[in-house]
């Protein structure tokens, strides 16, 4: 029976970005959730956990540079972003498949780099998935269709962190890596495969030294047009100050939390389950967010949310001080400490109203960019920021870990909570009424 061409109906085109976009999660819930969990559980430190975390980010931040690539190289009849997206995939299975025989705690050095290659494939496959977006969607289609693409990641966190550490319970974790490649290769082949987009005659006949050129000529556009959009007016350029800071606490949605939620006695299934409601909590969030904001005001309520991130990090980070929860303990210790019941419910509870005021946080910081972006040059400009987003929560996971190793857990999050507070000052000044027109490229 052969498989239906997704992109040829509307119903299917949401479908399709609802699927890809999971293949997207899948990945980043395994390794930061599922794994970090393990690392912690065999007794790496949670400095080394943070640097893991750290890789996992750092090749989003720079996908906008994989972009002129996507668009200039095509295959010809078998398709130009269905190329791309299909090969990326392959590519992240390969790579996870890799990992099985590597012992990520012996060899850590070994088994982060192998995962820092897999999220630039998975970068990858992000730029050919919004490229093949933009080209397909209809505009009737695109806010329900960027809905479901991020419930799809949400979704894809939930199977590849919740799922795997559910499944942990049956299984030898090592096992777990075929199943989250079984995951991935049964949306490229039911959904990447059967897609058909429309030839791009023009493409197909270009040789290699053209693509090339073409290559470094959009680079070239693209930085000029970068440095033009942020550079020449204000509001645009503090909303490039903005995305490199921290946007509110991070830590009790990094490495971090997994690290702790080991030292405090959690099992796979609490992790999974606390991983799980997280994550549904976050994407519900995330939509009220944004909704909430259209009619009260962007700024304002990113304020109000972006404190109150700060709150439930400040108040664990208190209470694990008073109650003498200072520096990381080996899971595996003879005589381990045993936490209070007070404490181990004050970590559910503020996990968990943390990724409600992370998630209203973030939908209405997306919003916020997108209202200062310039329509001549969005693409640009947006993508810039989200990709400066993904550093911010690279160099945070990493310095997190080396905070809590050092100077302990109530510090880093005291830290954590100060630090998220400080791009406030910039909110007052990045209205949408005063960005002046963008400059013609």
């Amino acid at each position: 029976m052969r498989l239906p061409n997704l992109l040829a109906t509307g119903r299917g085109r949401l479908t399709a970005f609802f699927f890809l976009y999971v293949t997207e999660g899948i990945p980043l819930g395994f390794t930061a959730t599922a794994i970090g969990t393990q690392m912690r559980r065999q007794g790496v430190e949670p400095d080394k956990i943070g640097a893991f975390v750290a890789t996992l980010y750092l090749p989003w931040a720079f996908k906008w540079a994989v972009g002129p690539v996507v668009d200039t190289v095509s295959f010809g009849r078998y398709g130009h972003r269905r190329v791309w997206i299909i090969a990326a995939q392959l590519l992240m299975t390969a790579t996870l498949l890799s990992g099985v025989t590597i012992d990520y705690v012996e060899q850590l050095a070994l088994f982060t780099t192998l995962i820092m290659v897999h999220n630039a494939f998975g970068a990858t496959q992000d730029v050919a998935i919004d490229a093949l977006a933009c080209n397909v969607l209809h505009e009737d289609e695109r806010g329900l269709a960027n809905g479901l693409m991020f419930a799809g990641a949400s979704v894809g966190q939930a199977i590849g962190g919740s799922g795997v550490l559910f499944l942990s319970r049956y299984v030898p974790f090592p096992q777990t890596f075929y199943f989250v490649a079984a995951c991935l290769l049964a949306v490229t082949v039911f959904i990447a495969l059967p897609l058909r987009e429309q030839r791009e005659q023009s493409k197909e006949t270009a040789g290699q030294g053209d693509a090339l050129g073409r290559i470094v000529s959009e680079i070239r556009d693209y930085l000029v047009t970068a440095f033009q959009s942020f550079f020449l007016n204000r509001a645009a350029f503090l909303g490039l100050l903005y995305c490199l800071l921290p946007a509110g606490s991070y830590a009790l949605g990094l490495a971090l939390q997994t690290a702790l939620a080991v030292e405090l006695g959690l099992n796979d299934d609490q992790i999974a389950w606390l991983n799980l409601i997280s994550t549904i909590v976050f994407a519900v969030a995330c939509v009220g967010g944004g909704f909430v904001s259209d009619r009260f005001g962007r700024r304002k309520m990113l304020a109000i949310y972006t404190i109150c991130t700060a709150i439930p990090a400040a108040m664990l980070g208190l209470l694990m001080h008073q109650q003498g929860w200072i520096m990381p303990v080996d899971p595996n210790m003879d005589g381990r400490p045993v936490p209070s019941d007070l404490l181990t419910g004050a970590f559910w509870a503020t996990t968990i109203v943390y990724n409600i005021v992370n998630g209203l946080m973030y939908g209405t910081r997306s919003a916020l960019m997108m209202d200062i972006t310039s329509p001549e040059v969005a693409a640009t400009q947006f993508t810039a920021y989200m990709a400066l987003q993904n550093l911010v929560i690279s160099y945070t996971a990493n310095w997190q870990g080396k905070s809590i190793v050092r100077w302990g857990y109530p510090t880093t999050l005291f830290i954590d909570a100060s630090i998220g507070l400080v791009g406030l000052m910039l909110l007052p000044w990045m209205s949408p009424s005063r960005h002046s027109e963008s400059p013609k490229r």
